[in-house]
C-alpha cells in the first residue's frame, strides 16, 4: 500500500470504526487522557497503555502504529530491536505503543492482543507484524477472521476465545478513544508516527530518522 493510501486510511479510520466495528467479519468470511507529565516533559502513559522502559527516562517516545501497516512491520523488524536494546533497555527512552487503526482488521487484532496478559502483548504485536501475509487483507487474504484466529491460537487462545475478544465492546470503545485522542491531540494521520518528548515526527519516518532524533536529544542532555 502506498504512503498516500496509508495516510488516507488513517484519516477515515475512526469513521470506519464508527460505521460498524463488526463489518470486517462479513468481509473476511466471504487512554491516554492522563494529565500528568513525565520528567522529560512529554505525557506519561495512561493506565491502559502498553509500555517498555523506565518512566523516568529522559526521553518519552510514543509510537502510533497499525498491525496492518507494512511500513510499521518493517520498522518493527529493522528498527525496534535496536530501539529496545540501545535506548529502552539502557534507560534512555520510555516507550509507549498505541494502535492507530487504518482498517477494520486492526480493531480486531488489537482487541485480541488486549485479551492476552500484559507481558505477552508486545510478543503478539510482533507476531502480527511478522505474519501479515497470513492475515492481512492487503496481502490478498480473503479469510481475515481465520487468519486472526490462527494468530490467536499461536498465542494460546482458542477460536471461541478469539471471537469473544473481538466482540468485546469495551475494547472497541478504548481503541476508538485512542484513535480520536491521537487525531485531536497530535493530528495523527498515518502510521507509523512517533511523538518524541511531545513533538510529533513526520508520519512514516524510517528508523534512521527516528534514531537521529533520539541521538540529538540525548546529546543535548550531556
Amino acid at each position: 500500500m502506498s504512503r498516500r493510501n496509508q495516510i488516507l486510511l488513517g484519516l477515515i479510520a475512526v469513521a470506519l470504526i464508527a460505521v460498524g466495528v463488526f463489518a470486517w467479519m462479513t468481509f473476511s468470511d466471504s487512554g491516554s487522557g492522563n494529565a500528568a507529565t513525565a520528567a522529560a516533559g512529554g505525557p506519561v502513559a495512561g493506565p491502559d497503555d502498553r509500555t517498555m522502559g523506565n518512566p523516568k527516562a529522559p526521553i518519552t517516545a510514543i509510537e502510533y502504529a497499525a498491525p496492518m501497516c507494512p511500513h510499521c512491520a518493517h520498522l518493527n523488524e529493522v528498527g525496534f530491536p535496536v530501539l529496545k536494546k540501545n535506548y529502552i533497555d539502557t534507560g534512555k527512552v520510555y516507550y509507549i505503543f498505541r494502535v492507530f487503526p487504518i482498517g477494520q482488521p486492526d480493531v480486531a487484532a488489537e482487541s485480541i492482543a488486549r485479551c492476552l496478559p500484559a507481558d505477552k502483548y508486545f510478543q503478539f504485536i510482533d507476531l502480527l507484524f511478522r505474519n501479515q501475509a497470513k492475515w492481512d487483507p492487503e496481502y490478498g487474504i480473503t479469510d481475515v477472521h481465520g487468519g486472526l484466529v490462527a494468530m490467536g491460537r499461536i498465542a494460546g487462545l482458542s477460536g471461541d476465545q478469539v471471537d469473544a475478544c473481538i466482540a468485546n465492546t469495551d475494547a472497541q470503545k478504548r481503541i476508538m478513544a485512542v484513535a480520536n485522542d491521537a487525531q485531536t491531540r497530535y493530528s495523527i494521520s498515518g502510521t507509523p508516527t512517533f511523538v518524541i518528548n511531545g513533538e510529533v515526527q513526520p508520519a512514516g519516518a524510517v528508523w534512521e530518522t527516528i534514531k537521529a532524533k533520539l541521538d540529538s536529544l540525548l546529546a543535548k542532555k550531556k
